[in-house]
């Protein structure tokens, strides 16, 4: 028995209609490339939120304790590998109907399937960030930095989180060394949009431009929960374009939909391979 949609599915016959599809993704999208999503079928979070932008600037020891548990979350996200649905939505591009693929996640996992129009609306993990030069190290670089810091930390396990982190409880962070920017001494930070911190405005800007040249709109394993998303999706409404969704359960946007296909994201894009 396949997973693939039948020929009458409404989201190959929505895919066949439009020419020019703007694509958002989620989490959900990455899930079976091993990187855990943070909502259940309600929309619920799964876990604690993730760290606060505010509390990660100001308080140390929020920065060590993120930074212990990215060192050893890092080791598995960054061998993380695109899936049937990356290169599914890859294959879409491809065949010119995906004019730009909005994505929440920050794994560039869309990149290594070979696609070529992305916008990263939350970053990127793969870099850090100084907060105070804004000089940028590639992750794995800024990775054995901690691990020299902090060789005793490389011994320890955990379950995977989502976004690179590590469920490391139960440990005194207060004795993990977080190093400093060589540079200019400044705060070190991944390269993503915490909670509470802004998407940068030309990044919303591009992307509203391209979805103002959309014929329609197909969400892909996103809960729309986050308003940096799900804003998007008002805007198209707004248009009055199509949009479809493929996500297992609720989506903040259930509401404007055009219809939704309830399946795992790779299943529901298999028509494309």
């Amino acid at each position: 028995m396949t997973n693939a949609p039948l020929p009458n599915h409404p989201l190959r016959d929505f895919v066949d209609r439009h020419e020019k599809l703007f694509v958002l993704t989620g989490a959900g999208c990455s899930t079976n490339s091993g990187i855990p999503d943070y909502r259940d079928s309600n929309g619920n979070w799964k876990r604690t939120q993730p760290v606060n932008f505010q509390a990660f600037m100001s308080e140390e020891h929020t920065r060590q304790r993120y930074w212990a548990r990215s060192l050893i979350g890092w080791r598995r996200f960054g061998q993380a590998r695109p899936n049937d649905a990356h290169h599914a939505l890859a294959k879409l591009e491809a065949s010119g109907r995906c004019g730009m693929l909005l994505t929440q996640n920050v794994d560039r996992l869309h990149q290594s399937a070979g696609h070529r129009q992305v916008i990263d609306l939350h970053g990127r993990l793969d870099l850090v960030r100084c907060m105070g030069c804004g000089g940028k190290t590639p992750r794995d670089e800024f990775q054995h930095a901690l691990g020299r810091a902090n060789a005793e930390w490389l011994t320890l396990d955990a379950a995977d989180a989502p976004d690179g982190d590590a469920d490391l409880e139960h440990e005194d962070f207060s004795s993990f060394q977080v190093p400093a920017c060589e540079a200019c001494g400044g705060i070190l930070k991944p390269d993503v949009v915490f909670f509470g911190e802004n998407v940068p405005r030309d990044i919303v800007a591009t992307g509203q431009d391209h979805l103002a040249q959309a014929d329609a709109m197909l969400v892909v394993g996103s809960s729309l929960m986050v308003y940096s998303g799900f804003r998007f999706v008002q805007a198209a409404a707004q248009r009055k374009i199509p949009i479809a969704a493929v996500n297992l359960g609720r989506t903040r946007a259930d509401n404007l939909l055009t219809f939704k296909v309830e399946e795992r994201c790779e299943a529901a894009l298999a028509f494309l391979l």
